[in-house]
């Protein structure tokens, strides 16, 4: 596989009430063709969700948005785009961030989360010097990170109910 030029297709899901945002790095290859976060079947980012709200997440997109904003979360990436080799986020090079500085002013947005040490590590170098708001650091739910099972996910990501 080479490493190739990519830009993210598509924008962030929030609305006026969302309270806590959710930062991944960049779409994986299957997010970016169903044009949606966390579309690899074996992401267990919706499952996840699924567990710590106690609810079945929707399998289709808009019921996705829909729990999402019953809940107060925004989903974004903080990569605009960047060059990448396929979903891999130790190949990710020439890094353009997203701006979160006008999303973020139609949000009661109080809370940051990252979705991984790449997104962390980013958002840290990139992100946080704009918007002036201290991310926490969360276990990445890839299937790439198989060192965590859902119930070590859990315990970890519960600090987004609080």
């Amino acid at each position: 596989m080479y490493e190739t030029r990519q830009t993210h297709e598509f924008g962030p899901v929030y609305d006026e009430n969302s309270k806590i945002l959710i930062l991944g790095s960049f779409p994986s290859v299957k997010s970016r063709e169903v044009q949606f976060y966390y579309g690899h079947p074996q992401n267990r980012f919706w499952k996840l969700l699924g567990c710590l709200y106690k609810e079945t997440v929707p399998v289709d997109i808009l019921g996705k948005k829909d729990f999402l904003k019953k809940y107060g979360i925004a989903l974004w990436d903080v990569i605009e785009s960047c060059d990448i080799i396929g979903s891999s986020d130790s190949s990710i090079k020439n890094v353009v961030p997203n701006n979160p500085m006008d999303f973020l002013a139609q949000t009661k947005i109080e809370r940051i989360f990252t979705n991984g040490k790449t997104a962390e590590k980013l958002y840290h170098k990139y992100v946080e010097p704009m918007t002036g708001i201290k991310a926490i650091g969360l276990p990445s739910t890839s299937p790439a990170n198989a060192a965590f099972s859902l119930e070590r996910l859990k315990e970890s990501w519960k600090v987004i109910l609080e």
